[in-house]
């Protein structure tokens, strides 16, 4: 994450209640924006440990 409370976190480490406050808010434009999108689904269909598997 670029800025904010969670700056320098991987979008995917970012708390669920933050994608969703997101979600609901709506997601900033541009590639960050697609990123936190992708998070949010990925986070919503429990599939997160796909993405902490290949940071590693």
């Amino acid at each position: 994450m670029p800025y904010g409370k969670y700056k320098n976190y991987y979008l995917i480490d970012l708390p669920e209640h933050y994608i969703v406050w997101y979600n609901n808010k709506g997601f900033p434009e541009g590639k960050l924006g697609n990123q936190l999108r992708l998070v949010y689904e990925l986070k919503l269909n429990g599939l997160e440990d796909l993405v902490r598997k290949l940071r590693v």
